[in-house]
């Protein structure tokens, strides 16, 4: 069952945590990190159950996320992005996930979806070529999903513009080394991608549009609620599920640390009604973030597992919330950060590492406040949404 994921996530937990300082430092996933995901199972849990996967509900895969990241924040996040994409080939025609997961299904599957490339309609497919930056876990993936533009025949995007999702095995793009030398989540090894001229053909492909609407699934006799869900309530949950699991665990490391510290004037950290304010109101932010997250997404599974569409009012409020709850969980953490103490500064004390990882999260385009909230607004009013605020919706 889906909630044994989490069991084992617990279980492995601190061994995650021992391992996130040797992640910062390769710049990558260690191997052992990998392992214990591996073993636990997280990344199989959207993934169909023909292919060794749970098929679980949504709100099981955030808190799996969260429990990772709890330990370790990048570990945490290569599990919200790449735990993803089975999702999504579940969507696809069959042949992509017999190709995936046939021999082997703990296959893990990179991305990212930006549309950086040009995709050039040719007989039985496209030719891609391109370059995309942050492909989290990507050393760890023998597949990537990359967005890209269909070509007009001239190596420039067609109009009006259309957006694919494609999907490529390791032998047709390069991972480039040192390409990944940042300030927070350092593990996630989020390297380029670079493709040239790699031959796509067309059942690997699928539209944007479709997949961002829950459509891909009916159209490959997919009926599963699962996987009708709209990618752009889908995929902002396992990156927000990660910064959130980041904020939980700083908060442990927190309080941990301020149990028996005296500050300097030698009153002990436990009897400072100040400190200890902070730590309560920043708990109770976090916690609301966690619940606010889940009900979103479980609101939305239920609309779609009882037929009902899901409109665009609905969808905007499930991504206007999920925007505010990492930002929200972020502030509480700037917060107890703000009061650990001067130590809280060493590269050894584990609670810089969340805080700088948490920030980084938060810069995530996913977690940009301005367009989803413009959006939201407008569907409240019972207003139409321009083209660029319904991308995102």
């Amino acid at each position: 069952m889906a909630h044994e994921v989490v069991e084992r996530v617990e279980q492995y937990g601190p061994k995650l945590a021992e391992l996130a300082v040797e992640n910062e430092k390769l710049g990558r996933l260690s191997d052992e990190t990998v392992g214990l995901l591996r073993s636990a199972g997280v990344l199989r849990l959207l993934q169909p159950t023909k292919f060794g996967g749970y098929a679980a509900h949504p709100r099981d895969f955030a808190e799996a996320v969260m429990a990772v990241a709890r330990h370790d924040g990048a570990a945490g996040w290569v599990c919200g992005v790449v735990g993803v994409h089975p999702w999504e080939v579940a969507q696809m025609d069959p042949r992509v996930a017999q190709e995936i997961w046939g021999e082997n299904q703990d296959t893990w599957i990179a991305s990212p979806y930006m549309p950086n490339g040009i995709a050039e309609p040719v007989d039985g497919g496209y030719v891609l070529s391109g370059r995309w930056p942050f492909s989290s876990g990507t050393d760890h993936c023998d597949w990537v999903f990359l967005g890209a533009l269909v070509g007009d025949g001239k190596g420039r995007p067609a109009s009006p513009p259309s957006v694919l999702h494609v999907i490529l095995p390791r032998s047709s793009y390069e991972i480039i080394d040192d390409t990944w030398d940042v300030i927070g989540l350092s593990g996630t090894g989020s390297k380029d991608v670079v493709v040239d001229g790699a031959f796509i053909p067309t059942y690997r492909t699928v539209n944007q549009d479709e997949v961002s609407a829950g459509e891909a699934a009916v159209g490959n006799g997919v009926t599963e609620a699962l996987y009708r869900l709209p990618f752009t309530s889908m995929f902002p949950l396992g990156i927000t599920s990660a910064v959130i699991g980041i904020c939980e665990g700083a908060l442990d490391v927190h309080l941990a640390q301020q149990r028996d510290r005296v500050a300097v004037t030698g009153v002990q950290v436990r009897d400072d009604p100040y400190v200890l304010y902070s730590a309560g109101e920043a708990a109770a932010e976090i916690a609301a973030s966690r619940v606010q997250l889940i009900d979103g997404i479980s609101r939305v599974y239920e609309q779609v597992a009882a037929g009902e569409p899901v409109s665009v009012e609905e969808r905007s409020r499930v991504r206007r919330n999920q925007v505010r709850c990492a930002w929200r969980a972020v502030s509480a953490l700037d917060e107890i950060f703000a009061r650990s103490g001067g130590n809280v500064i060493r590269r050894d004390n584990a609670l810089q590492r969340y805080w700088r990882d948490a920030h980084v999260g938060l810069a995530h385009m996913i977690h940009v406040p301005g367009a989803a909230y413009h959006a939201n607004s407008l569907a409240q009013m019972g207003l139409e949404l321009p083209p660029q605020l319904r991308v995102l919706i």
